[in-house]
């Protein structure tokens, strides 16, 4: 009965986004969040003062998402405002024009290189725009970029989900390189099979067999120098991959080594000078410079970002309010309770970069008042709908997983071990996406189904290491599904209540991916 009724409110919620007249975002999801919240209340018995400085934390959690969002937005209508968008469109145009070179450049590599310094959704947030600027369909772009930015995941933002969703569970450092070397072998393989399935969205068969080798010479340029770096070190593999990868496939794309002599359409246009390429591109040039500084903790910039030693200490009521140094901005004992909130003002990438990079590029690209105030106004426009979504969803995250043990997340969880025994290694990546899916976080789901992965593991006697890698690798490939990153590619692109629909073409690459992942487990 626990699973029924744990499991009841998801089944509905999907089947209210995905059926044929959908159910708005904005409504499906704070919907849910009640009805979890009513049963945690009269089913659960859960304590009522918890539960409410749980919805109060979950409300509070959007200020992270959807300050990213806006962040990604602004910079997006700057970008199209001052005509900067059209001038990198065109330069990619005169790269190649073969729409499968854009879409791996810009789709796989670039966003791969993105995924490994920030993480966060970013990724898709900067390249779906730059495609739709290139003339693709913003719906199927947004199945490609979900779909693409799953390999490069368990290293995001230098490696947090493997080093920092690991953490709890006190692991020897060979133990967590051990699972990075796992993790990373399975991504690759999977990266055989994975591009190509986001490619599908876009293009036919036909283009995707006449480009084969480029596409195949694209995924290796990423992976196989994350798969070396992943043998000793769990921070840059998705960095330091994305970087070289997306200097080889310029270059091959450069000297049209693969391509079919297939082309897009394109309308005749004068060549780009090299002045106005460097000024157009200089806000991408500054925001990748920007996060990869600021995430790299060896460079001393994220100590500072993060310092989280009090500057200021109050409270309201039996609520403590703090901030940091940093200008963190957190909540302690909400209510009273063991319930907290925090928010990294200058490390969430929503001031630093997004904002510090529109405020400089606006003198740059020498925009008028008018069309700043436009880019703004867009921007306010953009997010009130997808801010009412993500609270739904995060209040939805927050219900599930109240209870410890005894929560419906891992009331779930248990319940799908029991099934399946020693068999175990089939299934392990469908946990950490069903944490993703959840949480909207690959990190959040290794924090919150580690500790269970670890202990089935060692139940019925399988490797804890490997365990350990499928629930990253799942917790990656759940970033297709998860709703957080869907509200978000959709808003910054302009697109309302798709959510059902794309996440209904999301979950087929994500089960082959667990499917991939199950054979792989096999030979290890």
């Amino acid at each position: 009965m626990d699973l029924l009724v744990s499991i009841f409110p998801i089944v509905l919620l999907i089947y209210a986004m995905t059926k044929k007249h959908p159910v708005p975002s904005y409504i499906a999801l704070p919907a849910t969040a009640l009805l979890i919240g009513i049963f945690q209340v009269f089913y659960f018995h859960a304590n009522q003062t918890l539960l409410l400085a749980n919805a109060i934390s979950g409300v509070l959690s959007t200020l992270t998402p959807i300050s990213i969002i806006a962040g990604a937005i602004l910079l997006n209508r700057v970008m199209v405002l001052s005509g900067a968008e059209n001038i990198v469109r065109h330069w990619l145009e005169s790269i190649s024009t073969n729409a499968v070179a854009q879409l791996m450049i810009i789709g796989w590599a670039f966003a791969f290189m993105i995924e490994g310094a920030s993480g966060f959704g970013t990724p898709a947030a900067i390249a779906a725009p730059i495609l739709v600027g290139l003339g693709f369909n913003p719906i199927k772009v947004i199945l490609l970029t979900l779909t693409m930015n799953s390999v490069p995941v368990s290293f995001g933002a230098v490696g947090t989900p493997t080093w920092f969703g690991f953490a709890p569970l006190n692991l020897k450092d060979a133990e967590i390189l051990s699972i990075s070397q796992y993790t990373a072998l399975v991504h690759t393989i999977a990266a055989f099979f994975i591009p190509i399935i986001a490619l599908r969205f876009v293009v036919s068969w036909q283009d995707i067999r006449r480009n084969i080798i480029f596409i195949l010479l694209s995924v290796l340029s990423c992976t196989l120098p994350y798969l070396l770096i992943a043998q000793w070190n769990y921070e840059f593999p998705s960095l330091l991959g994305g970087v070289i990868g997306l200097v080889i496939s310029v270059f091959l794309a450069r000297h049209h080594i693969g391509l079919s002599n297939e082309t897009r359409h394109s309308e005749k246009r004068k060549g780009v000078s090299g002045k106005a390429l460097a000024i157009a591109i200089s806000p991408m040039i500054l925001l990748v410079g920007i996060l990869i500084i600021t995430r790299i903790k060896q460079l001393g910039i994220k100590q500072i970002l993060t310092d989280m030693t009090p500057w200021l200490h109050g409270s309201l009521g039996s609520t403590q309010v703090s901030v940091t140094d940093s200008l963190a901005i957190s909540l302690t004992h909400i209510f009273g309770t063991s319930v907290s909130w925090a928010y990294k003002t200058l490390y969430v990438p929503a001031l630093i970069p997004f904002l510090v990079v529109v405020l400089i590029s606006i003198p740059i690209l020498k925009m008028s008042k008018g069309q700043v105030f436009e880019a703004f106004s867009d921007c306010r426009r953009r997010i009130l709908w997808p801010s009412i979504s993500l609270m739904g969803a995060l209040v939805m995250v927050k219900f599930m997983m109240l209870g410890k043990l005894d929560s419906p997340v891992l009331v779930i969880g248990h319940s799908f071990a029991e099934l399946t025994g020693d068999k175990w290694t089939y299934f392990a990546s469908y946990l950490g996406a069903l944490g993703a899916f959840f949480s909207g976080s690959a990190t959040v789901s290794n924090l919150t189904f580690g500790a269970i992965q670890q202990s089935i593991a060692v139940s019925v006697g399988l490797p804890q290491t490997l365990i350990l890698a499928l629930q990253s690798v799942g917790g990656a490939m759940g970033n297709m599904v998860c709703l957080n990153n869907i509200i978000a590619v959709s808003t910054i692109l302009g697109i309302s209540h798709k959510e059902g629909f794309i996440m209904k073409r999301t979950v087929v690459p994500m089960v082959i991916y667990g499917l991939i992942a199950a054979l792989v487990s096999v030979f290890l």
